[in-house]
């Protein structure tokens, strides 16, 4: 079985897909009107994607606590200093559970928990 995407459905799509684009750093592979109400983007170009869907007749979307989406990045410290020059909090400490990883976490526009994680 193949894991094809994960969905959000945000509050706002131009912000969420600037906010996934740079910030996150996935390409913009798709974006189209799927009803007269509803407009969807997908981003990323491996395997696995990111879908967004704004869909007019939801006044506000309702994001899990208990959930979050993890991207590998070369460096946190890197990251963290960039995100930084875009004023975007971390949310607590880097947290090293063993030797070989750490991470930290930030909120995406929606409020979902995104995670951005380096293998050492």
């Amino acid at each position: 079985m193949k894991f094809n995407w994960c969905t959000i459905k945000v509050n706002n799509l131009e912000e969420s897909i600037v906010f996934y684009e740079e910030i996150v750093g996935l390409e913009l592979d798709q974006r189209y009107q799927a009803g007269p109400d509803k407009e969807i983007a997908f981003l990323g170009k491996g395997e696995t994607k990111v879908e967004l869907i704004k869909d007019e007749g939801i006044s506000s979307v309702n994001i899990g606590s208990d959930i979050s989406l993890g991207f590998e990045v070369n460096s946190v410290d890197e990251k963290i200093a960039f995100l930084k020059t875009r004023n975007i909090t971390v949310k607590g400490d880097i947290i090293k559970p063993n030797p070989h990883v750490q991470f930290f976490y930030i909120k995406d526009p929606n409020g979902l928990t995104i995670q951005f994680v380096q293998h050492m």
